[in-house]
């Protein structure tokens, strides 16, 4: 899926975008445009209701400013939800869920995962100048931008979830740079 660099970048000029590389991996299912090839970091995330899932970042800098996009691959969660109920207090609804909810609630921290991960950039000691709904090549996401409160620098955020999959685009810039698109 191309998303937000890569929808900006390719309107953008010729001598900007020759600073950048369009990179593309099929695996986490995505192509986006970085300022030289990404740094690739195995890591985890933990989700809103306290699972702990796979998660890769794609991350790039060219001076002071910073890329990334992180992958985190939420198809583990039904079998995650399913172990955790076999340790559940009899009718522990939190920890059984339902037909709804999936067991562990598994279910509703996928619905919820857009709103958990903006809420991640929006508890952050900046001011957010930008909170809107938004689609990038038919997925759809949410769009934030925020100034930080200490070194005025902004960030640019856009968060979806494909197949399974979150993904959460960042650009840092110092203040008086061009917007991280």
């Amino acid at each position: 899926t191309a998303l937000v660099f890569a929808l900006v970048l390719s309107v953008c000029g010729p001598a900007f975008a020759q600073d950048w590389t369009e990179y593309q991996n099929n695996q986490d299912g995505f192509k986006v445009s970085f300022p030289g090839p990404p740094k690739i970091t195995a890591t985890t995330w933990k989700t809103q209701f306290d699972y702990t899932i796979p998660a890769r970042v794609y991350s790039a800098e060219r001076g002071r400013e910073r890329y990334s996009l992180t992958v985190v691959d939420y198809s583990a969660l039904e079998p995650l939800g399913i172990e955790r109920r076999k340790g559940c207090p009899p009718g522990a609804e939190p920890c059984i869920g339902s037909d709804l909810s999936g067991p562990g609630f598994w279910k509703h921290d996928v619905r919820g995962a857009l709103v958990y991960a903006s809420f991640q950039f929006i508890q952050r000691d900046a001011k957010v100048t930008h909170f809107l709904w938004s689609h990038e090549d038919l997925v759809e996401g949410f769009q934030l931008q925020l100034t930080n409160n200490a070194d005025q620098s902004r960030t640019f955020v856009y968060v979806s979830m494909h197949e399974m999959k979150l993904y959460v685009l960042e650009g840092t810039v110092p203040k008086g740079y061009p917007p991280p698109a």
